[in-house]
């Protein structure tokens, strides 16, 4: 089980927010940061680390997790934030977003891997925090699916990309779908080097 968080609570830290991301890789789509506040005494075996779980694991416990929550928040950053601002300060800003949009202040902030400069609560970051620490693993689930389902509403929209397959990740289907048929605008993310090799093309031919 996953219990980080007791090395924490005391008479003054009650309450630990955990915050991850989904999506920080992908050739398109939004980078997802969700943030929450589990009961000090929730325990569930079942949640772990997103990436260590199957689809279906993911998406019972999505819905638990909301059940059990204090409070949860979820933010995106969309393709064109993250080109305007690189990937890493994009996330950061919305893990700063999400966790102060929590409908209940916590004591105490445990992120997954994310330093927070200047944040107005206390907070520690941790290596492979989603296998470590409940709550960091609960914002993991949350995180990896909405994006998800984000990504298969997409495919529904643009179905010449496989979307709900690959997720926007750069797997050989989906440059084999960027070769074909180019970036969509707003959708693929023109700062990662498969993409920005379309416009620098593009500019070549003028």
């Amino acid at each position: 089980m996953l219990e980080l968080e007791k090395e924490y609570y005391s008479d003054t830290i009650k309450l630990i927010a955990g915050a991850d991301e989904a999506g920080r890789g992908p050739l398109a789509g939004p980078v997802v940061v969700a943030a929450l506040i589990f009961p000090p005494d929730y325990q569930n075996e079942d949640i772990n680390d997103s990436k260590q779980l199957t689809a279906a694991k993911r998406d019972a416990l999505f819905e638990e997790i909301k059940q059990h929550a204090l409070a949860y928040a979820i933010e995106f950053g969309t393709p064109e934030e993250i080109d305007k601002e690189n990937i890493y300060a994009c996330t950061q800003r919305l893990f700063r977003k999400a966790l102060l949009s929590l409908s209940v202040k916590p004591d105490f902030v445990l992120t997954d891997a994310m330093p927070l400069p200047s944040f107005p609560y206390p907070y520690e970051k941790i290596i492979k925090g989603d296998a470590k620490a409940l709550c960091i693993a609960g914002a993991s689930i949350l995180a990896k699916v909405t994006r998800d389902r984000y990504m298969e509403e997409l495919e529904k929209k643009y179905p010449a990309f496989s979307f709900g397959e690959h997720k926007g990740y750069g797997t050989k289907k989906h440059l084999e779908e960027l070769e074909k048929n180019g970036p969509i605008e707003g959708v693929h993310r023109k700062s990662y080097a498969p993409v920005a090799k379309f416009y620098s093309e593009q500019l070549t031919l003028f």
